[in-house]
């Protein structure tokens, strides 16, 4: 395992997406805690401030249509071109100083989370042009580490410098890190083959990467598990102050979840590639997801050792499913419509984790944790077995051809 990291991490194009990823990752995790108390601060409302989230994951629906543009052009200029727009753009948020003109943060937000989903599809994408089959378990684990490691980290240094020298300061500290990571993204040694131009309409082109993924059947059963668990992850995520409120502690105690939780996330990201290589995508993501099932019945202990251990076990779990349904689809999807069936995967694995978080508002009222946690842990069990028991899908096998 160690031998495959080091190769990553000596790969000049890999380092160079990592590098952008860590540096925007940076700027893009501080500016999210930031718009909140940015609002929470102007207008002295919660569901304001909320707002702020819903506006960075609503483009997240139109992700099978933002995709497809990342398949009409050459990857690598529309990565620099985007993070250079919205390097440019961020600069609009120094305008912002009352409340009566908040729409240009929710405005910016809406703009930056469609680029986000469109960046994300166009990295996916180019990925295994720029970095090589062989590595792209490992690379997009550590990827997920970066991520993780970055959220860590920025949200703390957001709030301090908004703190000290409010929202634009940071809005500029993001548009910075947009500007680094449009450098890395253009150093990248890549051939990109001319996009052929297509005549079909938009609204077909981006169908016809939905049917490639539902109709291929190594990638919709991962993919599926994929939504499904993220969807029970956004009902647990809401038990969260309730967890903390049976421990007798205050709501700050939350943070100290998270901190742990995404210390597992980092963890499994560093072992991801050689694990996805010894046990496949299928049962790698099932054993992550069965996982989450353990970490709920933990959390569901009325003690802070199981909720702490419960809590990183939910850390290593979770991403193992996401990485390996990304490291599926650009393994078994054809260059061509890589980029819209990158998103359409995304679309589906992430976009329930909304649905989640509005279920398990209104359940977290009316039903005991002690309850309610077993009962996902349940879900997520049977939610992991068709995976666990169906066949062995290895990401080393070769794809398909087109």
């Amino acid at each position: 395992m160690t031998s495959t990291i080091g190769r990553v991490l000596r790969d000049r194009n890999a380092g160079l997406y990592l590098g952008a990823v860590v540096v925007s990752g940076f700027g893009t995790s501080a500016l999210w805690l930031v718009s909140g108390i940015w609002v929470k601060e102007l207008t002295g409302s919660d569901g304001l401030a909320a707002l702020c989230q819903l506006a960075l994951w609503a483009p997240t629906l139109a992700g099978p249509l933002l995709g497809t543009l990342a398949d009409r052009t050459r990857r690598k200029p529309l990565l620099v071109t985007v993070n250079l727009t919205l390097g440019a753009l961020l600069l609009s948020l120094f305008a912002v100083d009352s409340a009566g003109r908040l729409w240009i943060l929710f405005a910016l937000l809406l703009v930056y989370g469609a680029c986000g989903v469109v960046t994300d599809s166009a990295e996916a994408a180019l990925v295994p042009a720029a970095v090589g089959k062989e590595l792209l378990g490992d690379f997009n684990g550590l990827r997920m580490s970066a991520n993780e490691g970055m959220k860590l980290v920025a949200p703390l240094a957001g709030a301090g410098l908004f703190t000290a020298y409010g929202g634009a300061r940071v809005a500029l500290l993001d548009a910075v890190t947009f500007v680094l990571a449009a450098g890395m993204y253009a150093l990248l040694r890549v051939r990109e083959a001319a996009r052929v131009r297509e005549r079909a309409s938009l609204r077909a082109r981006t169908a016809e990467g939905a049917r490639y993924l539902w109709g291929h059947e190594r990638l919709r059963p991962v993919v599926v598990a994929g939504g499904l668990t993220m969807l029970t992850s956004g009902v647990s995520g809401a038990t969260v102050y309730a967890i903390v409120e049976g421990l007798g502690h205050s709501p700050a105690y939350t943070g100290v979840l998270y901190v742990v939780q995404g210390a597992g996330s980092v963890a499994v990201g560093v072992a991801s590639g050689a694990l996805l290589r010894c046990f496949g995508a299928w049962r790698f993501g099932g054993a992550g997801i069965a996982l989450t099932g353990v970490a709920a019945v933990l959390s569901a202990l009325p003690s802070d050792a199981a909720v702490l251990a419960g809590s990183f076990a939910n850390g290593v779990g979770l991403p193992c499913v996401l990485i390996a349904g990304l490291t599926a689809v650009q393994r078994e999807t054809p260059d061509a419509l890589l980029g819209r069936v990158a998103a359409t995967a995304n679309t589906l694995m992430f976009a329930p984790t909304a649905l989640g978080i509005a279920a398990g508002a209104a359940l977290v009222e009316s039903v005991d944790i002690r309850v309610l946690l077993p009962v996902l842990a349940g879900a997520r069990l049977l939610i992991a077995a068709p995976l666990l028991l169906g066949r062995r899908v290895r990401v080393t096998s070769r794809r398909p051809s087109a």
